[in-house]
């Protein structure tokens, strides 16, 4: 195995030192995760040897590779940024950073370590940086700041403003946390309490906000008092700007009152706030594991999820709806049917975003999940991306070989796109890669119905049939479904090739209940639609004979002859009031057809 070598970074010298030697535990250590990359012990071990190894160039290899299939384990990038940070690339380690949080957004312990090293890393005596560090915040709240258990980046955010002393700024991040559900709503509010009452407000409120309030409060007191023309004297008295009254009595009286209406607009916000914290808790103390892992989920968890989902969808914001489904899909990253609720959601508000979530998913967590990826294929085919919903679904194929769904869906597309001769041959090339003869009997008949119902072609779906039944002669599906291509034409003229169709399955290795079946059908046709009453007295003898032999064992089969045939697709195919009425392939046709959809890995 080869090693890519990473790209130089900005800090290093123009001519490194010669790439140290790989050791042979690292190549087999990956050579395990590149063969079998569901193993996620696997990978833990290949990363806790990298780490202990500290060869970076292994170290970036198998990060890298890692994360292209496990991007939801936050304390991962941590660990890749601190060893690139060991090695002296800041830069790089911050690059990892903004790959991590881009992957996880929503990762609360990843925007504070982020936020740690940039503080760390960053040079406080220059002016910028104060400015960086609060754009870096800004981020981290928009990205993380609605989820339900995001208290812990928004007390940094107002820890952080109250050490540079930008009061007014600590009101503002209140004002935003003061609205939205979160589990430490009460705190927040009592802190807020807190800081009003221990500041002054014109040292914590904007100076447009600290003027509009002085105003008001000195109108109403002015209007209290009878005062005529209270307009006027508030512009008389009231000193400009944030400058204090010059009565000190009046001062700690305005500052106290101001205060205390601080306070009074808050609760307001705070009460609705508590409301629909409230509405949400039960849900919010059932999330047990909200980080991702590989292990299953408790059936309560995933019942909890679906549960709060519907609440959201039904009675919150849009916005608030995605933040739940985003924070979802990081414990639930492994089941398909939150994907699919996710994408099916978006479709109502951004095709764009609804195509990012099914490529999301099935690049990263579910490639060998079948439904998510034909959902996919068939989102891209309703958009007119033609190209892109075939290319899915090669991948899908190429990627878990066999699936009989996902070759019928290529099949299917490259009909309705009129690429008829591309239809033939991926249900040829099925047919010859089948592992077993109903596999590929199976794919005959899908064939031979194409090309009688497509191509109009009798006799090319008979020849489809009648090698398949050469290839597997004890199919009773394959022989049945030459019978219905054969009634399909005028029975008068076409009766010689009914009877051959007939006398086909009589005399094959089929157990002897089928053959008994066939007998009885050949005895009713005959009846019908025979020209000759000698054929029909020598297929009746035939029959009587097969009921002889069946009936030798028919002890055995008292409870169960019925049920075994219907099972098999025969008794319920070969009832003769069906035959001319029905369309082509609506004969119980496999009637497991079940079976030739294995199950996805796990």
């Amino acid at each position: 195995m080869e090693l890519e070598e990473p790209a130089k970074d900005s800090t290093e010298e123009a001519i490194a030192p010669p790439l140290p030697e790989v050791p042979s535990e690292f190549e087999r250590l990956y050579k395990g995760c590149m063969e079998n990359p569901d193993d996620f012990n696997g990978w833990v071990y290949l990363l806790q040897y990298v780490e202990q190894e500290n060869v970076l160039i292994a170290v970036r290899q198998a990060f890298d590779v890692f994360f292209l299939r496990y991007p939801y384990c936050y304390g991962y990038w941590k660990k890749y940024a601190d060893i690139e940070k060991k090695h002296g690339h800041i830069q790089v380690a911050e690059e990892v950073y903004r790959r991590g949080l881009q992957a996880i957004p929503l990762s609360v312990d990843l925007w504070l370590h982020y936020l740690a090293f940039i503080k760390e890393n960053s040079d406080m005596t220059d002016p910028e940086t104060e400015g960086r560090i609060r754009a870096t915040y800004e981020h981290a709240v928009l990205g993380a700041g609605t989820d339900f258990r995001s208290d812990r980046l928004w007390e940094s955010y107002v820890n952080w403003e109250t050490e540079q002393q930008k009061l007014a700024n600590v009101t503002a991040v209140y004002d935003r946390i003061l609205g939205i559900p979160t589990q430490l709503y009460s705190q927040h509010f009592q802190r807020f309490k807190d800081h009003v009452q221990t500041n002054n407000p014109k040292h914590f409120l904007s100076e447009e906000e600290f003027v509009q309030l002085r105003r008001e409060l000195s109108k109403a007191s002015l209007a209290a008092m009878g005062g005529e023309e209270a307009e006027k004297r508030v512009e008389e008295e009231l000193p400009p700007g944030t400058e204090d009254l010059a009565d000190p009595a009046k001062r700690v009286t305005e500052i106290e009152n101001m205060r205390h209406k601080v306070i009074e607009i808050r609760q307001e916000v705070f009460n609705q706030n508590e409301h629909e914290v409230s509405k949400r808790w039960a849900f919010e103390e059932g999330i047990k594991r909200p980080y991702f892992h590989v292990k299953a989920l408790e059936k309560t968890q995933l019942n909890n999820w679906r549960e709060y989902l519907d609440f959201e969808i039904e009675n919150g914001t849009p916005e608030r709806a995605v933040v739940l489904f985003e924070r979802c899909l990081i414990a639930c990253a492994l089941y398909e049917e939150f994907w699919t609720k996710y994408a099916k959601y978006l479709e109502g508000y951004s095709t764009e975003h609804v195509r990012h979530v099914y490529k999301k998913a099935c690049t990263s967590h579910l490639p060998k999940k079948p439904t998510i990826h034909l959902l996919w294929a068939a989102f891209e085919e309703q958009q007119g991306n033609v190209d892109e919903a075939r290319a899915i679904l090669k991948s899908l194929d190429d990627t878990v070989p066999g699936l009989a769904v996902v070759r019928l869906r290529r099949v299917s597309l490259e009909r309705r796109h009129g690429n008829l001769e591309e239809a033939e041959r991926l249900l040829r090339d099925a047919m010859e890669t089948g592992k077993t003869s109903s596999e590929t009997s199976f794919y005959a008949v899908k064939l031979a119905r194409q090309m009688m119902k497509m191509q109009r072609s009798l006799s090319k779906a008979r020849k489809v049939l009648l090698d398949a039944i050469e290839k597997d002669q004890t199919s009773p599906k394959l022989y049945l479904n030459l019978l219905e291509l054969e009634y399909s034409g005028d029975v008068a003229q076409n009766e010689a090739e009914i009877l051959a169709c007939f006398d086909r399955a009589l005399k094959s290795p089929m157990p002897v209940e089928s053959r008994l079946l066939f007998s009885q059908r050949k005895v009713e046709f005959l009846e019908d639609f025979g020209s000759d009453i000698n054929v029909l007295i020598a297929a009746h003898d035939e029959q009587q004979k097969l009921q002889k032999e069946c009936d030798s064992t028919k002890r055995k089969a008292e409870n169960g002859y019925d049920r075994y045939f219907s099972e098999q697709g025969v008794l319920s195919i070969c009832q003769y009031g069906g035959w001319g009425q029905n369309s082509w392939g609506q004969y119980n046709q496999y009637a497991q057809y079940n079976q030739y959809y294995p199950p996805p890995p796990t």
